[in-house]
């Protein structure tokens, strides 16, 4: 059936050091965009490995999540073209270790910023999600779960 319903899989690390919130400032087809850091799951990873490199891709921080902040489902629809995207979301915080201030950040990510979260609510207009704020939020709030609510068999890795 071709008209199967996939959503993209993402990871988002909700980092916060000091009062203010780690975000990466972005080029998107809708221009440039404040974001978590953030990606699609790559085949083969885990959720939680797949948020740990996607951390470091994208902003040179090594990041190790130690919980689950939240599973959220949202829809975008591309206002050039008409995609619609429907992203399922897996949030995790957790602990910066070490920083590679001479590591190449991914493509499209022009820099970092540390945000108080006053100022991630202020630039709303400027998120590429409203997941941006939703996570920061319920993290705030003390939002957490263990890391093993989200299981990864290990045909993930080794398929048959």
């Amino acid at each position: 059936m071709s008209d199967r319903w996939k959503p993209s899989v993402t990871v988002a690390a909700i980092v916060e050091r000091g009062g203010r919130f780690l975000l990466v400032e972005e080029h998107t087809p809708e221009g440039l965009r404040l974001n978590n850091p953030a990606g699609h799951l790559d085949p083969g990873e885990s959720p939680v490995d797949g948020c740990a490199r996607e951390a470091l891709e994208e902003t040179g921080w090594q990041f190790r999540p130690t919980a689950l902040v939240g599973i959220y489902l949202s829809r975008f629809q591309r206002a050039t073209n008409g995609e619609d995207i429907t992203y399922l979301r897996f949030a995790f915080c957790g602990e910066l270790l070490a920083h590679d201030a001479q590591r190449p950040l991914d493509d499209g990510i022009v820099r970092t910023v540390w945000l108080t979260p006053q100022e991630v609510r202020d630039s709303a207009a400027r998120h590429r999600s409203p997941l941006v704020q939703r996570c920061m939020e319920d993290h705030l709030r003390g939002q957490r779960h263990p890391l093993d609510l989200v299981y990864t068999h290990p045909s993930v890795a080794q398929p048959g």
